[in-house]
């Protein structure tokens, strides 16, 4: 990377609060949302759709004005840069292209912009596997190439940050797992990754951390490894006896859950044991069982309970 990238590489977020209106028809997009991203490592950015992400991003960059708060990239605001692309490289919205170009020129268009020479379009462009299809008219891509000359865009300038929004949305397997390998080796050469996304199985085998967000506001913020802790294993059980099991479950003192939708009424979820350990219980009090299954705790479930509003309109 250029010595003007070797500079502070971190990201941060600080009290940051946006309301789009006024009076009745206010929306508080954001609401006083603080957290820090760090270089050598890729972070999520993720909560449910309009939880306030892109508005988020689209602060750090200077596109949206903070009713209170701030966002700065490497310690400044992003007006205070003195070559943004070469310090943040950003893909907020499906990027826009024209048909006619191919992907070389596309480059060669930002190329000035940015304060790069031309020839660095194919370097991007060997990074992102572009290279065979340098002359091809983008017209003709699929909507995966087209993810990759984002990409390209972005690096053009070899900034140490980068701002993605999305950007597996539309990608088949494949090209979810060729932008697995490429963000993390773009985290591997010291620079900060921020991804955002609204589903937590696309980004979970990618990012180290995870910053959760529901209804503008920070609802977790922690290595990806802690979240995991956070996932309760869970066995669903089931008698004929409902007093019988209640009771057992009473006196062992497990914890328990609603039962899946659609699960028959009389079914229990119980939580942080195993499928063993329930039914050896049962059998103990000779309880009848018609059915004793147990699962391990996904990430899923962590995040759809961070996300879930509570019954007061707050997140849980």
């Amino acid at each position: 990377m250029t010595s003007t990238a070797a500079a502070d590489r971190s990201v941060r977020v600080d009290h940051l609060t946006k309301i789009f209106g006024s009076g009745t028809t206010a929306v508080r997009a954001v609401d006083d949302l603080s957290f820090e991203v760090g270089p050598g490592r890729v972070t999520g950015f993720l909560g449910p759709n309009g939880a306030g992400k892109t508005t988020t991003l689209r602060s750090l960059l200077g596109l949206v004005r903070p009713t209170s708060g701030g966002a700065t990239i490497g310690g400044r605001r992003y007006d205070e840069l003195e070559r943004p692309a070469a310090v943040v490289g950003a893909a907020l919205e499906a990027a826009s292209f024209h048909p006619g170009r191919s992907a070389r020129d596309h480059l060669r268009v930002y190329a000035p912009q940015v304060g790069v020479p031309d020839r660095r379009a194919d370097d991007v462009l060997e990074l992102v596997g572009l290279a065979p299809a340098a002359d091809r008219r983008v017209g003709g891509f699929s909507l995966g190439m087209r993810q990759r000359l984002a990409l390209a865009t972005t690096l053009l300038a070899d900034p140490p940050v980068l701002l993605l929004d999305e950007p597996a949305n539309g990608l088949d397997p494949e090209g979810i797992a060729w932008l697995r390998g490429f963000l993390r080796s773009l985290a591997a050469q010291g620079r900060t990754v921020l991804v955002s996304s609204h589903v937590l199985p696309e980004v979970e085998q990618t990012v180290d951390d995870v910053v959760i967000v529901a209804h503008g506001r920070l609802v977790h913020a922690s290595p990806l490894a802690d979240l995991h802790r956070l996932a309760r294993r869970r066995v669903r059980v089931a008698s004929p006896d409902h007093a019988g099991l209640d009771a057992l479950v009473h006196r062992a003192g497990w914890a328990t859950a609603g039962p899946d939708a659609g699960a028959p009424p009389g079914d229990l979820v119980v939580l942080d044991q195993d499928a063993a350990t329930v039914g050896a219980a049962a059998f103990e009090a000779g309880l009848v069982l018609h059915h004793l299954s147990g699962q391990d705790g996904s990430l899923e479930d962590v995040f759809l309970a961070l996300t879930r509003p509570a019954p007061d309109g707050t997140v849980a």
